[in-house]
């Protein structure tokens, strides 16, 4: 009974994508600072996790996608920028880099 319930979904909508969310990647991962590169035939973006007092930033995550995607997602970005612009105000844009406090605004430990 479920596999003709299936079958009819996809006939009614060919063009719908069934998309898995596993439960490890629906927690997310932490970036704040996105670094982008090209090639002719691809896109390379790297999300990477910059901590305070730490001279070495990791990559947490690589997402390489094809040219014409890059302009999808730029689309999309610009979209919900302005839907969440709409909604909660002008998102403010500094122009120097992010600075951290190096002891996170705390007292420095010593061991």
């Amino acid at each position: 009974m479920a596999d003709e319930q299936n079958d009819k979904e996809k006939k009614a909508n060919p063009n719908q994508i069934n998309i898995e969310l596993t439960e490890d990647v629906a927690e997310g991962v932490y970036a704040n600072l996105a670094m982008v590169a090209h090639s002719n035939s691809e896109f390379v973006i790297d999300f990477i996790r910059l901590m305070p007092g730490v001279p070495k930033a990791k990559v947490k995550s690589r997402i390489v996608i094809t040219p014409e995607h890059a302009k999808r997602l730029l689309a999309a970005l610009n979209d919900n920028i302005q839907k969440y612009e709409d909604t909660f105000g002008p998102i403010k844009k500094s122009e120097e880099a992010p600075r951290f406090p190096l002891n996170f605004g705390g007292t420095v430990g010593e061991a």
